[in-house]
């Protein structure tokens, strides 16, 4: 029996610049897991197609955009010679597995996704105003996911309910066809801290749209900026006061980004990052201290991402040449799964041999 190849599949809508939360959520755990050697295959795209349901419009925000999220995931530590970059758009064999899974899935089924329903209500679609190119988006994640017989899509938890959908749409083919796709699992980042970074203002998850991030490509002088302007804890309005760690999203980024050992070489007070918390707790700590800390942590993560991708900006053809060729290897892998796909559903008129002979007979009686 031949052994399922583990295969990690994920991406991001180039939309803008990636920030960290888009770092702690799921960029990091993917430099890890490529340099970890336990992956067979490892593809990593841009979902520019998805990325234009809600941008038709404004075609050149994501244009732009794709290089720019490129220059963060190599930044970041994603090697093209380990793990395979490409555009979505540039894979038209997705449009067409996308097609077959449309049949599979019903409406009413869209709507209960919970995912779907805080998408729309973040872009103020309302009834018959949503795009359907939107709306089926579950379908188009499943057929990306499907495509390259993922077995792992590294994630976060917000991401549940359309992995649960992209199993639903697998099993239900495989039921009908014969076993011919993987279901996927998603790897939640072992953080808790990590599964949904708050924005910079405390009152939500980190988005572009809202202004409330901080990107991987920002400079030190910005990033202390944004850090010292972060929510707290509005109670805590004295040193003496006892702060409150709950919602206090100085406390959650460090608990995302700082190490035991980070606190204790950056600070003189602290071992732990733990001792720090007990201290705010108690009072005596003030939020400044905190945010120096904060910092200092941010600049030692972001410092050597900012270097590389100064690097890579130097030569920013050579940058859309590894985006060609792993559209070329992306593309290969596609054809083989439609190849199976097809031949599954009965529609390889062409590559069907005993069809023909088969039609041939029948007419010559």
């Amino acid at each position: 029996m031949e052994l399922k190849q583990k295969i990690i599949l994920t991406g991001d809508r180039p939309t803008g610049k990636l920030h960290i939360g888009h770092y702690v959520g799921s960029l990091r755990r993917r430099v890890e897991l490529q340099n970890s050697g336990l992956y067979d295959k490892i593809f990593v795209f841009e979902a520019d197609a998805q990325a234009l349901t809600d941008n038709i419009e404004n075609p050149e925000k994501v244009r732009q955009n794709v290089i720019e999220v490129a220059l963060d995931y190599l930044a970041a530590g994603l090697d093209p010679e380990r793990t395979t970059l490409f555009i979505q758009s540039q894979i038209p064999e997705l449009c067409e597995l996308s097609f077959y899974f449309m049949d599979m899935v019903s409406v009413s089924r869209l709507q209960r996704n919970p995912t779907v329903k805080t998408e729309i209500q973040m872009r103020g679609f309302s009834g018959e105003s949503i795009p359907v190119g939107f709306f089926t988006y579950p379908i188009s994640q499943a057929a990306d996911i499907a495509m390259f017989k993922a077995t792992t899509v590294p994630a976060g938890d917000d991401q549940e309910p359309m992995l649960e959908q992209a199993r639903e749409i697998v099993r239900r083919f495989n039921y009908i066809y014969g076993d011919t796709l993987v279901e996927p699992n998603i790897l939640l980042p072992e953080n808790a801290a990590c599964l949904r970074l708050p924005g910079t203002d405390g009152k939500a998850k980190m988005s572009k749209s809202l202004g409330n991030c901080i990107y991987l490509s920002d400079s030190a002088d910005e990033v202390n900026r944004k850090v010292k302007t972060m929510y707290t804890d509005p109670t805590h309005l004295q040193v003496s006061d006892p702060g409150h760690l709950e919602g206090n999203t100085v406390f959650t980024y460090l608990d995302a980004f700082a190490t035991d050992e980070q606190v204790a070489r950056l600070t003189t007070d602290y071992a732990t990052l733990q001792e720090m918390k007990d201290h705010y707790t108690r009072g005596g700590l003030g939020d400044m201290k905190c945010k120096k800390l904060l910092m200092a942590v941010l600049d030692e993560t972001l410092e050597p991402i900012r270097q590389r991708r100064a690097e890579y900006e130097k030569d920013i053809p050579a940058v859309y040449e590894i985006l060609r060729k792993g559209c070329e290897v992306a593309r290969a892998a596609a054809c083989e799964t439609m190849d199976e796909v097809r031949r599954a559903m009965k529609i390889n008129y062409f590559d069907d041999r005993a069809l023909i002979e088969e039609q041939a007979r029948r007419f010559q009686k």
